[in-house]
């Protein structure tokens, strides 16, 4: 087992470590969207002071008990493009499938609900639904779109293909980047998705619903920028 080094990138990191996403996002540094830079410079860029040397030994640490309690590395390098998209298809796209609208139905609860009493439930309502807008047209353009051209492509290497796939595919990262926006604006207003003292049933499930969903659309978005559009970025 090697240890991971400050050289190494965040995107890389959670590639063989993927519960590694939890501690990167329990300190802000971004493994998604922009997860290809050194893991030292990530540490630099941040707008909070952390020990390099100290958050590398707790990182190794951590890694090693994950490894130890008998965890296998996933060997994405080995996977073809094509049964990448079957992963996301079936781990990411059918999750949002199903939560999104259920989950829009209790954020726009609790903002008719407690809207009065926290201001701040109108624009959660609204960067929600920005963001399930977003995400349902992004995941049909890829089905129906950027993955055909992908499993063709795993098929036979065309250079026209590639060059389609490509334009595509910062299409793509460009969606990617506007959902981050909006998952963040969505953790910042709800300071975490910490329900407030007062919160009701349904405010505390809205929050851990909201929760998940930001955990699964990181990792999403982090299979697809770093692993499957990353053979077409040269």
């Amino acid at each position: 087992m090697k240890l991971f080094q400050m050289e190494d990138t965040p995107a890389d990191i959670v590639k063989v470590y993927p519960k590694a996403s939890d501690i990167f996002k329990q300190t802000n540094i971004n493994f998604c969207c922009k997860g290809n830079i050194p893991l030292s410079e990530a540490i630099e860029k941040k707008k909070e002071a952390i020990d390099g040397d100290a958050f590398l030994k707790d990182l190794n640490s951590a890694y090693q008990t994950w490894h130890e309690e008998g965890n296998v590395e996933i060997n994405w390098d080995e996977m073809s493009s094509t049964e990448l998209i079957s992963h996301i298809v079936e781990r990411h796209h059918h999750y949002l499938k199903e939560e999104l609208e259920p989950i829009g139905f209790f954020v726009t609860k609790i903002f008719k609900v407690h809207g009065d009493k926290h201001p701040f439930l109108k624009d959660l309502y609204k960067y929600y639904h920005m963001f399930k807008v977003d995400m349902e047209a992004h995941m049909q353009e890829e089905e129906n779109d950027l993955f055909p051209l992908i499993e063709a492509y795993d098929q036979e290497k065309d250079d026209k293909l590639f060059q389609e796939i490509k334009e595509l595919n910062t299409v793509m990262e460009q969606d990617h980047e506007l959902a981050e926006e909006f998952l963040t604006a969505m953790h910042n207003i709800t300071d975490g998705f910490t329900p407030p003292v007062d919160a009701c049933g349904s405010f505390r499930t809205t929050y851990a619903r909201l929760a998940e969903l930001e955990k699964n659309t990181i990792q999403h978005v982090h299979l697809e920028n770093n692993l499957l559009f990353k053979p077409f970025m040269h």
